[in-house]
Parts: structure tokens; sequence; C-alpha cells
């Protein structure tokens, strides 16, 4: 019996003692190893056996990239507005061991370093800008921790300001301000708009009176063009009828009958002048129409000498 017991203890020891000295990292983690109380190694990710009761994993970090929010905190702006502010940063461990001893708590350093920083900046700044700068705030911040947390074994990656919450009146003025703003607008849209209506208008109005004139334009110039065209006509029709009167007269017998034609257009013109209006036209010698005609006879017979 007593040797079974001792059998027993030794297999329980055994199984402590294996337990004590396999070590096994997860991924993106990494273990710090202490021996006798003193810094000793770091274990990555893997399989490790250590001494049991002389080595312990004193501290337990990961190297993944690790987000921490910035509590709200109130900051003073350059003139003097109070703004409350939060923040959210990212930072991932890059030296295990100085995360471990290079201070006591580097997240608390970090969050404490970024708050400061922070109301620093918003010092600079009045409150309109600090509104417009949240990217050179961020890059301010940023840039100031990861001179700091170097020593610390730490690498800040980026801040992002979250959020800005101006007291109530601010934020009633702000409202008003872009209100008026916003009405500006408007007012200065329609009034570009009715303005660009009435040139509209205008060119509108240049352009018809502008085609019209050039449509008058070319509507005389058409109707000179057609009594110039007309009269060329007229006097090329009455020129070819004098050239066939002059060619009948000069044929045989041609000229007794343009003196015949003129008598009877002599008598039948006298006739119409007589019958004019309600008056009766009469000759004071009726005896002398037959002189008229025959006067009119020899006008017409009469040639001009060669």
């Amino acid at each position: 019996m007593t040797s079974t017991y001792i059998a027993l203890a030794i297999l329980i020891l055994a199984i402590v003692f294996a337990a004590r000295a396999i070590r096994i990292v997860p991924q993106q983690s990494v273990f710090i190893l202490e021996r006798l109380g003193k810094f000793h190694e770091e274990l990555h990710a893997g399989l490790h056996f250590v001494v049991p009761f002389i080595d312990r994993v004193a501290y337990q970090l990961t190297i993944k990239e690790v987000p921490m929010d910035v509590a709200p905190q109130v900051c003073i702006t350059k003139d003097n507005t109070q703004v409350q502010i939060d923040g959210i940063l990212y930072y991932q461990v890059t030296d295990p061991r100085l995360a471990c001893y290079g201070t006591a708590n580097y997240e608390f350093a970090i969050e404490q370093l970024a708050k400061t920083m922070l109301r620093s900046e918003a010092g600079k700044r009045e409150l309109d800008l600090l509104l417009e700068a949240r990217g050179e705030i961020n890059q301010a911040i940023v840039a100031a921790l990861d001179e700091a947390s170097g020593a610390w074994g730490v690498k800040v990656l980026r801040y992002e300001v979250k959020d800005i919450t101006p007291p109530e009146s601010i934020l009633q003025a702000m409202e008003l301000q872009i209100k008026a703003v916003r009405e500006k607008r408007a007012v200065i849209a329609r009034s570009e708009g009715q303005r660009q209506e009435q040139i509209n208008k205008a060119e509108g109005a240049q352009q018809a009176a502008v085609m019209t004139s050039d449509g008058e334009r070319q509507a005389a110039i058409n109707r000179a063009e057609g009594e110039a065209r007309s009269i060329t006509l007229v006097a090329d029709a009455t020129a070819a009828a004098i050239r066939t009167v002059a060619a009948a007269i000069q044929t045989e017998g041609g000229e007794k009958a343009i003196q015949l034609k003129v008598a009877e257009q002599y008598v039948e013109s006298f006739g119409k002048i007589a019958k004019e209006g309600n008056t009766v036209v009469v000759p004071a010698d009726l005896g002398n129409m037959a002189g008229l005609v025959t006067a009119a006879m020899q006008i017409v017979g009469k040639r001009p000498a060669v």
C-alpha cells in the first residue's frame, strides 16, 4: 500500500511538473518569461518548455492593433468657449519587454497623454476653426503620442476625434447663423435666376428683331428685284413690239395700215374723253372731225429725213 501511494504521488507530481513546464502561446500574443524574478525571454506563438518553479510567465500581451476609447472631456478653445470632445485611438505593442517594464500602465499613460494633447490643440484654435480642423488635431495628437510612446514599447497608429459638442447656447447661435446663410444663398439664387431670365428675354427679343429686320430687308430686296425684273421684261417687250411695228411699216402697205390704226385709236380716245362723267362733250365743229383724223394720219406719215 505504501508503494502504491508513493507511485501515485510521483505520478501527480509528474503531471503537475509537466503542466507547469509546458506553455502554449496563441497567435498574435507574446508571453514575458521571468526566471527567478528577472526577465529571461519573450515567448512567441507556439509550444514552449520552461523550468517549473524557477521560470514563470509574468505578462501576457497581444501584439494586435488595439482600439482605445478616450473618454469625453471638456476643453476650452482660444475664444474661451467650452466644448466637450471625445475620441478614439489605435495602438499596437511593438516591444513587449518595454511595454511591461518601461511603464507601470502604458494604456493609462497613452490615454492621459492623448487627453493632454487634445486640450492643448483645442486651446490653439477658435471654435469655428476647431470644428473644421479635425484632421490637423488628429495628426498633432498622433505625432505627440508617437514621440512619447516609443519608450513604452507601443506604437500609436492613429487618433480620431469622434465628436465635438459645444454648449447649447452656441448650438442655437450656430443654427441661426446657418439658417441666415441658407436664406442668403436662396435670395442670391432667386435674384440670379431672375437676372438670367431677363437676359434670356432680352437676347430673345434682340434675336427676334434681328430676324424680323433681316426678313423685311430680304423681302424688300426681293420686291425690288421683282419690280426691276418686271420693268426689264416690259421694256424688252415694248422694244420688241416697236421693232415689230417698225418692221411692219417698212413692208408694202404697212404705212397706210399704221395710219389707219392711229386714226382709229385717236377717234376711240376722243370718244372716251367725251363720255367721261355725266356730261357729254361735243366738239364745237363737228365737221372738223374728218380734218382731225386726216391730220393724225399725216403726222404718222411723216418720216425723218435720212
